[in-house]
């Protein structure tokens, strides 16, 4: 066959076949294009649904089994379930309904809009409006052999995750705003008026109308809870709330208030208390805007690392310190910076009947035993007595003990993060630096949260790597998020940094009115002693799984590359829906990634009636509704 000649066409005057055969080449060549693009931004369902992830925890095959269904607004479009004995599984994420119907290269954000049909369902139950995965899972409470440690109180993670969206509760409102919230919140946001009636005499929280309000009492603050705060300083005036003192834990915090009212002392504490019978304590203290955390001493070691605390704090706590061994107290041993303090405020300090007198005796044993010392013993004007412990700033008491009991930990022993590791019977050795040399004590505040921290590596370009990321995140908070992104910074008050890196996000923010839930992934690099060094406070966490909070208890969740290692592990739309879970209504996302983890998890807000857009071509700016699926 003869070659077709553009000449000969030409010479022919065929001019409309001429055109035609330009359009077709025209064509070819824009689909090529577009093909080669839409092969690097595009991904299909199947990325976004790996079967079977793996997480670090053990299988746990159960999920909550309500008996009746929770109820909610219909003003706020929430969800009235049909069927009260569905668990709230994976199944209920009906993966049938899932298509990708739109494929749209977005040119306003240089988002790939991929619209995911996911038919979306709330979680039931009675439980399900605070519906923590992780701590309601009462098909495996059920199963445990014992409940004698609390067993029944620590993490239980159903498998597979959870696929369902939690409710709102009648009446959910936009928060009160901080300052204001400390002292008031509205009652139908955290709708529980148990510990209203419960401690009613001693002024933990009391309905006033709309609200509920905190007056600042508790079980050891017949005074007050400044009163109380001041009288600790004034017993051992070394603490110096706000500038040796900065970083501390209250154990068994109620709702708060002693951290709360400590914030006006530039301390913040990390609050944290069991979901128990007092019902919604830390609930209660999120929702006024202060630091806490679900957790309990039962068989496992607490998620924070050791040495980080400047002081910790029990008031009436409930806490048998002496039992197993003594195991509890040694934990708080472990996660006590040397020449950090105790405070322990407790019947037996200062009350002399049998039972109290056998449980302090068990306590002068045991403190002797782990080389504690007491410091101050007092009781105040109310009656209301407490002890103040000092952990040892060197080695030689160690050493010197007569028994070796409870023995010192082996080297290899302490390099465990502390992520489903159970309670340990050795005392951890005091931290050296790479010369053999005791860690001192951080710069005093404010100081120390741009000082060189103790725990930081002494190899050659730690610091400066260490200096640099604080000046990277200074610009990038002054310039960039507070400057730009479509966020109210008015309405923010609760964050969490989901991987927290050295804590240079939450520094960043110092002068602000907000705190920082620094969390450092299980599976990155271990920065968390560096954060308490700096006067921030964290957690470790695994984001496989749910998060040890109640849903709706913050403003502002932000990540820095968190997605692309952790998809290697685990679902991404199971991270979004705890996301969703965590955020309160109206809250904000801030998260920078590469393209295709930032399309990905835009694809799956959306599902969710998410309000999505693209700052400077690379920071992801989400925004939750007050949608719920019906």
């Amino acid at each position: 066959m003869a070659m077709i000649s553009v000449q000969n066409l030409v010479k022919e005057r065929k001019y409309p076949f001429i055109f035609a055969l330009a359009i077709l080449l025209v064509s070819a060549a824009i689909f090529f294009l577009y093909s080669n693009n839409l092969q690097s931004l595009t991904f299909s369902l199947g990325d976004l649904q790996k079967s079977n992830p793996t997480t670090s925890k053990p299988s746990q095959n159960a999920t909550i089994s309500p008996d009746t269904t929770q109820k909610v607004d219909d003003a706020n479009d929430n969800t009235k379930s049909d069927d009260s004995n569905d668990s709230n599984s994976s199944n209920d994420y009906e993966n049938n309904n899932t298509t990708i119907t739109n494929i749209d290269d977005n040119d306003h954000n240089n988002l790939l809009i991929v619209d995911l049909k996911i038919k979306w369902v709330a979680c039931k139950g009675p439980v399900a409006v605070d519906y923590i995965p992780c701590l309601d899972n009462s098909q495996a409470i059920k199963e445990l052999k014992s409940r004698r440690h609390m067993e029944h109180r620590e993490r239980h993670c159903p498998q597979p995750s959870p696929r369902c969206l939690v409710p709102l509760p009648n009446g959910y409102k936009v928060p009160v705003p901080w300052p204001k919230s400390r002292d008031m919140i509205w009652y139908d946001n955290v709708p529980h008026p148990k510990l209203v009636e419960y401690k009613k005499d001693q002024h933990w929280v009391i309905k006033k109308g709309d609200f509920l309000v905190f007056p600042g009492g508790g079980t050891q603050f017949k005074d007050g809870v400044t009163n109380y705060i001041n009288f600790i300083e004034k017993t051992l005036p070394s603490i110096e709330w706000g500038r040796h003192t900065r970083v501390i834990l209250d154990v068994g915090c109620g709702v708060a208030s002693f951290g709360g009212y400590l914030l006006d002392r530039d301390v913040i504490t990390m609050s944290f208390a069991p979901k128990d019978e007092h019902e919604a304590q830390i609930q209660f203290a999120l929702e006024r805007g202060i630091p806490a955390t679900l957790s309990v001493i039962g068989t496992q070691k607490l998620t924070f690392p050791d040495n980080a605390f400047d002081l910790i704090h029990c008031a009436r706590c409930r806490v048998h310190w002496d039992a197993d061994g003594g195991k509890p107290l040694m934990e708080l041993n472990r996660i006590l910076r040397p020449g950090g303090f105790f405070v322990w405020s407790a019947t037996p300090v200062y009350r002399d009947d049998d039972r109290d007198r056998n449980v302090w005796n068990s306590m002068v044993a045991l403190t002797k035993s782990i080389c504690w010392k007491v410091v101050a013993k007092t009781v105040d004007s109310s009656g209301i007595g407490l002890v103040i412990y000092q952990k040892p700033v060197s080695s030689s008491c160690y050493e010197k003990r007569q028994e070796s009991n409870p023995p010192l930990c082996e080297q290899q022993d302490e390099k465990n993060a502390p992520w489903y590791v159970p309670l340990s019977g050795c005392l951890p050795r005091l931290p050296v630096d790479s010369m053999g040399n005791l860690v001192g004590w951080p710069t005093q505040w404010p100081d120390r949260i741009s000082s060189k921290p103790p725990s930081l590596t002494t190899l050659s370009d730690a610091e400066e790597m260490f200096i640099e990321d604080t000046k990277h995140w200074a610009s990038l908070v002054s310039d960039v998020y507070l400057d730009g992104p479509a966020i109210n910074w008015s309405s923010v008050r609760n964050i969490m940094d989901m991987n927290a890196g050295y804590g240079g996000f939450a520094a960043a923010l110092i002068d602000l009115p907000y705190w920082v839930m620094n969390v450092v992934p299980t599976h990155m690099e271990d920065t968390l002693p560096i954060i308490f060094d700096r006067g921030l406070i964290g957690i470790y966490h695994d984001w496989c799984e749910s998060l040890n909070t109640y849903p709706r208890t913050y403003d502002l969740l932000h990540a820095s590359f968190l997605f692309r290692n952790l998809t290697q592990r685990c679902d991404i739309i199971d991270v979004a829906v705890e996301m969703d879970r965590i955020l309160r209504p109206g809250g904000y996302i801030l998260v920078q990634d590469t393209m295709e983890m930032v399309n990905k998890l835009n694809s799956v807000l959306r599902s969710m009636q998410w309000s999505t857009s693209l700052y400077q071509g690379q920071f992801l700016v989400g925004k939750k509704g007050f949608w719920r699926p019906k």
